[in-house]
């Protein structure tokens, strides 16, 4: 059955075609027709023309009156853009060609015989009748004429070919249309038949499916709650281990501090042994109180400062899980200029500039978070600009169903395109670590983006700068807490 209904539809696509084709062959035809009508009414034009000139030489010699004149004057300034359209519009008929030809020369001949004639008249009106009867000018008008009437019957012939080609792709069209309507009865009166054959089964396939997706809801929310749970562990764990690394780090600060401060009367006295009893001196035990011992004592601090930066870090990370988000309706382009406000003194130190496309789609969600998110990105865009080069920061921001995304692009330094994926991680970085920074931002983005519903990507390749996409649903879900 399924060979067969698609043989029925492959069938009525054919049909469809043909009488698709049909209809263009039609249309062509008729502007044939139309085009051999222009031809013959365009001939004719350029025939009463060439009588109209004979008629009006005429009376003029006869009668001398100007009106006559001015005839003659008018109906020849008509006759090259008649003959100009003939010559186009039977371009691609070379009989008729040679012949628009002949009657381009004829017709320049005849003005110049009635133009000397005409003027003659003016001088001399019985020396222009004496000179009428002897020039050849009427034998050019009875030329005219029968090249004329050639081309007259030619198109006429052509006509004749063209309606009657016509009437045959109608003929054609109008039997693919029966063949077409028969088919397509024939299809629907087999799918019907087919359709309430399976309707039965698909009703039940519905009512199963639909039971299985009040399972696979209810499981997806145990789930959810499970997974709930598991993510208020893990932050209290961050928050307790946190708090537990302080009081150790608060020690070791100290006491740090401590050997700072015994360390400088140390050094005092080397240098007073060192000046009254150099024989006491030993030169590793100077080299260890001048230089060694200050230097551990710095390198305790740099890590123990970095550590506590770190905790610091986690602290905030958990807080952040545990804040409520209150939605309320985001003016992005304002937003955004606050921010821009906020670094605007290192732009003009880096020669950077910010473009903000505007408009943008309206945006409902917690602004806080919002306002974290963009100010990691566009503080990291001005972070890692290409020194030496021009800064460029472009923001824009668009609507997708329902959803709003907002893409910071820069052209600095780029990210290698292995690294995409990590630099979200916590305490993840990426390229030249040339600029501070924990490895924080990112993860702090990625986890603000997924508590509101929503992703963060980025595109990227070293040298040619970095566009971070962050898409964010318009409104929040009415379960978001």
């Amino acid at each position: 059955m399924l060979v067969f209904v698609s043989i029925g539809f492959l069938a009525l696509i054919w049909a469809a075609g043909a009488a698709g084709w049909t209809v263009v062959r039609t249309q062509d035809h008729a502007r044939w027709v139309e085009h051999t009508y222009e031809v013959e009414q365009r001939i004719s034009s350029l025939r009463v023309l060439v009588e109209r000139l004979e008629v009006a030489r005429r009376g003029y010699l006869l009668s001398h009156h100007p009106i006559s004149k001015q005839t003659f004057v008018e109906t020849i300034a008509q006759e090259p853009g008649l003959i100009a359209d003939v010559r186009r519009l039977t371009a691609d008929n070379p009989t008729q060609q040679a012949r628009i030809g002949l009657v381009e020369r004829l017709v320049a001949r005849q003005f110049r015989l009635q133009s000397a004639s005409m003027a003659l008249a003016d001088r001399d009106p019985a020396a222009a009748i004496t000179a009428f009867d002897q020039d050849s000018s009427l034998g050019l008008t009875r030329s005219l004429r029968m090249l004329t009437d050639a081309m007259r019957a030619d198109e006429n012939r052509l006509l004749v070919l063209r309606i009657a080609a016509q009437r045959d792709t109608v003929r054609n069209l109008f039997a693919i249309l029966t063949g077409f309507g028969a088919l397509a009865i024939a299809v629907a009166v087999f799918s019907i038949m087919v359709l309430r054959r399976y309707t039965r089964s698909l009703v039940e396939a519905r009512d199963a499916e639909r039971t299985l997706a009040a399972e696979l809801e209810d499981r997806v929310r145990a789930r959810t709650y499970e997974l709930s749970r598991a993510n208020d562990e893990i932050q209290r764990f961050a928050y307790i281990v946190s708090h537990d690394l302080r009081s150790p780090l608060v020690n070791v600060m100290g006491f740090t501090g401590e050997l700072e401060a015994a360390a400088r009367p140390l050094a005092a006295l080397i240098d007073r042994i060192e000046a009254e009893a150099p024989h006491l001196m030993d030169a590793d035990a100077a080299t260890a109180a001048r230089e060694d011992l200050p230097e551990s004592i710095g390198f305790i601090r740099t890590s123990t400062q970095k550590m506590d930066r770190l905790i610091n870090a986690i602290l905030r990370l958990s807080r952040e899980g545990k804040r409520v988000m209150t939605p309320e309706p985001i003016d992005l382009p304002e937003l955004i200029d606050g921010i821009v406000a906020t670094l605007q003194h290192r732009l003009d130190e880096l020669g950077a500039t910010v473009t903000i496309e505007r408009p943008m789609p309206g945006l409902v969600a917690d602004r806080l978070a919002v306002e974290q998110m963009l100010s990691n990105l566009i503080e990291n865009a001005v972070k890692y600009l290409q020194p030496g080069r021009p800064g460029r920061i472009t923001l824009s921001a668009r609507a997708n169903r329902d959803r709003v995304t907002i893409d910071i692009a820069d052209n600095g330094r780029g990210i290698d395109p292995r690294d995409h994926d990590r630099i979200f991680d916590l305490f993840r970085r990426s390229g030249q670590q040339d600029q501070p920074g924990e490895g924080i931002g990112l993860a702090h983005v990625r986890a603000l983006a997924y508590r509101l519903g929503g992703l963060i990507d980025c595109r990227s390749a070293l040298g040619e700068g970095a566009t971070f996409s962050l898409a964010l649903p318009a409104k929040p879900a009415a379960s978001q807490g």
